[in-house]
C-alpha cells in the first residue's frame, strides 16, 4: 500500500531524511520512533507531499511520485489528487473554529470530493458516531477537550475516503487522562484494517498496536522489525539506548530493562 524507495530530504546544509526505503503492506500498521530531531515527522509529511523530498519514490496505493534527480515535479493539480489518499493527522488538532463539529467533518467531502451536504452530513454523523462523538456535532470546537477535539480531527480525516492514515504525535499535545480515548480510536481503526503509519511516544501502544516498529535515529532507519521484538529485546544498541528513557510504567517489563 506505501512504499518509499530512496527517499532523500534536507533543509540547508542540515539532511534530515538520509535514504530511507520503507514499505508499509496494505492492513500494515507502522509505528516510527526515535528521538525528536531524527526524522520521523518529516518521513511523514514526504509520504503525504506536505513536504516535497529532492529525490527518491513515494507509492501509496496505486499512484506514484517519483522525484529522481532530474525528474519534473508534479503539479498542484496531482499533488492534491495524491494527498487525498492520505489521511493526516497532526499534533495540534487544526479544527476550524468558526464552523461547528460536524461542519468541521463535512467540509473536505463538500469542497473538494463536491459531495451534496445531506450525503456528507449523514457520513459526517456515522463518523462522529465511530469516534464517540455524535452528541457534538453542533458544538463548537472550542467547547471540547483536547482529546475530544483529535477525535473530531481523525474523523475529518476519514471524512476524506482516504487509503492509508497518518498520525503525527497524534497524543504529545493531550492531557495524560485523555491520552486513551484518541488511542481507542486508533485502535479501533488498526482492528479495521486501516493502514497507518504512526509517530509516537506510545511505547506500550505500539507494541500492542503496530505490525512493524521502525526505529530511527539522524535521519536513518537504525533498526526495524516486528513490533515487540523491536521494543522488546531491541538488536540495535542505540535502539536499546532510545527505549531506557522511557518509565518502565509505560513499557514492558521486558523493553524496559532491554
Amino acid at each position: 500500500m506505501i512504499e518509499l524507495i530512496h527517499v532523500k530530504k534536507s533543509f540547508g546544509a542540515v539532511s534530515v531524511l538520509k535514504d530511507i526505503s520503507l514499505r508499509v503492506p496494505r492492513g500494515g500498521v507502522v509505528a516510527l520512533i526515535g528521538p525528536s530531531g531524527s526524522g520521523k515527522s518529516t518521513l511523514l509529511r514526504c509520504l503525504n507531499l506536505l513536504t516535497l523530498p529532492e529525490s527518491g519514490v513515494i507509492r501509496v496505493g496505486r499512484s506514484t511520485m517519483d522525484f529522481t534527480n532530474g525528474h519534473q515535479l508534479p503539479r498542484d493539480k496531482d499533488l492534491a489528487a495524491f494527498r487525498a489518499r492520505t489521511g493526516m493527522v497532526f499534533q495540534n488538532f487544526n479544527l476550524f473554529p468558526h464552523m461547528s463539529v460536524i461542519r468541521n467533518v463535512m467540509e473536505g467531502p463538500v469542497t473538494v470530493l463536491k459531495v451534496r451536504p445531506d450525503e456528507a452530513r449523514q457520513t459526517a454523523l456515522a463518523l462522529l458516531d465511530k469516534v464517540g462523538l455524535r452528541d457534538k456535532a453542533d458544538v463548537a470546537p472550542d467547547k471540547l477537550s483536547g482529546g475530544q477535539k483529535q477525535r473530531v480531527a481523525i474523523a475529518r480525516a476519514l471524512a476524506m475516503k482516504p487509503e492509508v492514515m497518518l498520525f503525527d504525535e497524534a497524543t504529545s499535545a493531550l492531557d495524560p487522562e485523555l491520552v486513551g480515548e484518541v488511542l481507542a480510536v486508533v485502535r479501533q481503526l488498526a482492528a479495521e484494517g486501516m493502514t497507518m503509519v504512526l509517530v509516537t511516544h506510545e511505547m506500550a501502544f505500539a507494541r500492542e498496536v503496530a505490525d512493524t516498529v521502525v526505529f530511527m535515529r539522524d535521519g536513518v532507519v537504525v533498526e526495524d522489525g516486528p513490533a515487540r521484538q523491536v521494543i522488546d529485546t531491541p538488536r540495535e544498541a542505540a535502539t536499546r539506548a532510545f527505549l531506557s528513557h522511557f518509565h518502565s510504567g509505560r513499557l514492558p517489563a521486558a523493553a524496559a530493562n532491554a
